[in-house]
C-alpha cells in the first residue's frame, strides 16, 4: 500500500510506516535489478520520484533506520539494515574481489528543474556568504561508474563503485579499453597515488553494431548502452570484454598524495589533458549559477554530438577547499549536483501487435505503431522483446502508448495510459503455434524467449541464407530479401550449401529476372567461393560466434575442417573464445546437418583455408 500524503488532511502512524516500508521494498527491488543485473524495468526519472517520495516520508521519523551523515560504517551493514533513500545501490557481486575505496565515491543528487538548481547554488552561497560561486559544468555520461588507481604513474586497479564505500574490482576488463593509458605522462606533476573517478560507456556505433550482431544470432538485444556497458565490465571472462569496444572519460578526484597537489576543479582537469587521459570532450569554467544554466543549455545542444550517451550536466563548485567544507551526505557531495535532461516521450496509438521469426527460431513480438516522430525520427515499428515483456506491460491492440527513444537510439514503448484505453480491448494471447509453420511453439527452462523448433521452417531458412549472404558475412551481391524469399518458396533452397547447385535456368524461373540478372547472381556466387575463411566462418550462423570471434577462429585454428573439430581446450586457448562460445561451436559441428555440409563447400569450390598466418594479424 502506498500512502500518497497530499491527498488526505491526516496520515496514521501505521499508515505512514506501511507506505515507507513498501516503498523500500520497491526501490530496493529497483536497485538490484539496475545495479546488479543491468536490466532496469523503469526509468530514471520513475526512480528518483520513488525515492524523494519515500525521503519525504521518513522527514522527521527519528523512530526509523535512516543511514546516518558517515559512510563509515557502511561496509559492515547490509541494505537490509538501511533506507535506501539515504544509499547509493550496490553493484557488487560474489564472483568479484572487492577493494575499499580510499575516499568514499559518491553518487549525485538528481534535479530535473532549473528552480531546484537555484536553490542549490542559494544554499552554498550563504554557506559561504559570497555573492557568486565558481563552477565546473560538464557532462553527466550514462555509463557505469569507475575509480582507477595509479601509484606513481602506473594504473594499479580499477574499481566499480559498489556501495561507495568498496566496489568489485575489474580491471581485467578495463585494460582493453583503448584509449586508456595504462601509464601517465606529461608535464604536469605524477603524484605518489591518486584515484581517478569517472564512467566506462559504450558508444552508439559499437552497441548498434553488437545488437545487430546479437539479432542476427537471434540473442536478446541490448535496451539501451548503459545497461550493455555495465554488463561488459562485470563480465567474468575477460576474453568475451575484450570483443566489446567499451569506452572511458574521467572527469573526478578521489584521494590523492600529496593532498595539496590540486585547489580546484578546473586544475584537476588540466592535468588529465596534459596526461593524455580520456576526458569529457566539453566542459565549463563559469562564475555565477546564471553562467552555469546558460552552459546547461548549450551542452543540452551538443550532447546529441557525442559518441557516448549523455542524460544530463553535473555542475561542481570549482574549489576543492570548498569542496571539503560543504561536505557530503551518507550518498551525495553538497558541493555538486545532476541536471538531469528529459528523456523526449511521445503519445501514440498501438495499431497492431505482429510476430516475428528469426532464422533460429525465435518468435518475436513487434509493435506495430501510429507513426509519430520522436527524438527526430518518426517511429512505425518497435520490439517488444518477448511474451513476458508483453505481458508485464499489458499492452493490448488499441492502446494509447508512449514511445522513447532507449539511450536516444532504440525505439521503445514505455508503458500503456489505461485512461485511454479501449473498452473493447482485449490482452494479448502469445500465439502457441509457430506464424510461419504451425509447429508447437516451445520454450527452454529458464529462457524468455519461445521457439520454432523446425529447422524446415520457412522463415528460419530465409534468416538463414539472409544472414550467410549479408554483407558482413559472404557479401553476395544481388541475393536480396526478395530473391531469397522466391528461392526458398519455390523450394530451389533449403540450405546455404544450395546456393552453389543453382543454375541460369533456376535464376530464370524467378520474377524480375532475366539473362543478365541470372548471370550476374551466378557470377556474384562465383566470386563468394574466394572469399576469406572467416567471412564463410561468420555466415554459418554458429551461436555467440559474430564477425570479431570469427576473424580470430579462422587466423587461430586455420581452416574449416581443423575448427569442426576443435577441442574444447584448443578454443578457449584462443584469446577472446570463453567457454560459452567454446560450448556453442562444437555443438555446432556435433550436428550432422552441419558438419556434412563441409565437404559440400569442397566438392563446389569453396575457400575453406585461412591464407594468412596469425602473425599476420587481424583479417580485412
Amino acid at each position: 500500500m502506498l500512502v500518497e500524503t497530499t491527498c488526505r488532511l491526516k496520515v496514521t502512524a501505521k499508515e505512514r510506516e506501511e507506505g515507507i516500508q513498501d516503498l523500500r521494498e520497491q526501490i530496493r527491488g529497483h536497485d538490484e535489478l539496475y545495479y546488479r543485473h543491468s536490466t532496469p524495468e523503469i526509468s530514471d526519472r520513475e526512480y528518483d520520484r520513488l525515492k524523494n517520495r519515500l525521503a519525504e516520508l521518513e522527514k522527521n521519523q527519528s523512530q526509523l533506520d535512516l543511514f546516518g551523515e558517515s559512510l563509515t560504517d557502511a561496509s559492515t551493514q547490509t541494505s537490509e539494515d538501511l533506507s535506501p533513500s539515504q544509499t547509493i545501490g550496490d553493484d557488487r557481486l560474489d564472483a568479484f574481489e572487492s577493494y575499499r575505496h580510499i575516499v568514499p565515491m559518491l553518487s549525485l543528487d538528481n534535479t530535473y528543474a532549473k528552480e531546484e538548481f537555484l536553490q542549490f547554488d542559494q544554499r552554498l552561497r550563504k554557506l559561504f556568504d559570497l555573492e557568486s560561486l565558481s563552477y565546473v559544468v560538464e557532462p553527466k555520461i550514462d555509463g557505469v561508474a569507475i575509480s582507477l588507481t595509479y601509484e606513481k604513474g602506473v594504473l594499479v586497479r580499477a574499481v566499480t563503485r559498489g556501495n561507495g564505500v568498496e566496489g568489485d574490482v575489474v580491471t581485467q576488463n578495463i585494460l582493453h579499453i583503448k584509449a586508456l593509458p595504462e601509464r601517465i605522462k606529461g608535464s604536469f606533476a605524477i603524484p605518489e597515488l591518486i584515484e581517478i573517478r569517472g564512467e566506462v560507456f559504450m558508444a552508439h556505433q559499437e552497441f548498434l553494431r553488437i545488437n545487430k550482431d546479437r539479432e542476427a544470432a537471434e540473442e536478446n538485444l541490448y535496451a539501451n548502452p548503459r545497461n550493455l556497458a555495465a554488463g561488459t565490465v562485470k563480465l567474468l571472462d575477460p576474453k568475451e570484454a575484450r570483443n566489446r569496444d567499451l569506452g572511458i572519460v574521467l572527469y573526478g578526484l578521489g584521494a590523492c598524495k600529496p593532498k595539496d597537489l590540486f585547489t580546484r576543479q578546473s586544475d584537476f582537469h588540466d592535468a588529465i589533458l596534459d596526461w593524455n587521459l580520456p576526458t569529457v570532450e566539453n566542459r565549463w569554467l563559469v562564475e555565477s549559477a546564471e553562467d552555469a544554466w546558460a552552459a546547461i543549455e548549450k551542452l543540452d545542444l551538443l550532447r546529441h554530438k557525442y559518441e557516448y550517451p549523455t542524460d544530463g550536466a553535473v555542475i561542481k563548485l570549482d574549489s576543492l577547499a570548498m569542496q571539503v567544507e560543504a561536505g557530503a551526505t551518507a550518498k551525495a557531495p553538497r558541493w555538486a549536483i545532476a541536471y538531469k535532461f528529459e528523456t523526449e516521450q511521445q503519445e501514440t496509438i498501438l495499431e497492431d501487435i505482429q510476430t516475428q521469426v528469426g532464422r533460429t527460431g525465435t518468435v518475436t513480438p513487434v509493435a506495430h505503431l501510429k507513426p509519430v516522430v520522436v527524438a527526430g525520427s518518426t517511429v512505425a515499428r518497435a520490439t517488444l522483446h518477448n511474451a513476458d515483456e508483453l505481458a508485464r506491460k499489458d499492452l493490448r491492440i488499441g492502446d494509447t502508448i508512449v514511445v522513447e527513444k532507449a539511450g536516444e537510439i532504440i525505439p521503445q514503448v514505455v508503458k500503456t495510459i489505461l485512461e485511454k484505453r479501449p473498452s473493447d480491448a482485449v490482452p494479448y494471447s502469445f500465439p502457441t503455434k509457430c506464424p510461419e509453420c504451425d509447429t508447437e511453439l516451445l520454450r527452454a527452462e529458464g529462457e524468455a524467449a519461445w521457439r520454432c523448433p523446425s529447422r524446415d521452417c520457412p522463415a528460419q531458412i530465409r534468416g538463414r541464407i539472409q544472414y550467410y549472404a549479408s554483407r558482413n558475412c559472404m557479401d553476395i551481391e544481388n541475393l536480396g530479401e526478395a530473391v531469397i524469399q522466391q528461392l526458398v518458396d519455390r523450394e530451389l533452397v533449403r540450405d546455404v550449401a544450395d546456393l552453389y547447385d543453382l543454375g541460369r535456368d533456376d535464376f530464370l524461373q524467378l520474377e524480375g529476372f532475366a539473362e543478365k540478372s541470372a548471370d550476374n547472381l551466378l557470377e556474384a556466387l562465383e566470386v563468394s567461393k574466394k572469399q576469406e575463411l572467416w567471412r564463410l566462418v561468420c555466415g554459418l550462423g554458429i551461436k555467440h560466434v559474430g564477425a570479431t570471434a570469427a576473424k580470430d577462429l579462422a587466423r587461430e585454428i586455420g581452416s574449416l575442417e581443423a575448427l569442426s573439430k576443435a577441442s574444447e581446450a584448443d578454443l578457449t586457448a584462443i584469446d577472446g573464445v570463453g567457454d560459452i562460445m567454446a560450448d556453442s561451436i562444437r555443438a555446432y559441428f556435433a550436428d550432422d546437418s552441419n558438419s556434412n555440409r563441409i565437404p559440400r563447400f569442397q566438392e563446389q569450390g569453396l575457400n575453406l583455408e585461412c591464407t594468412l598466418s596469425p602473425q599476420m594479424g587481424t583479417l580485412g
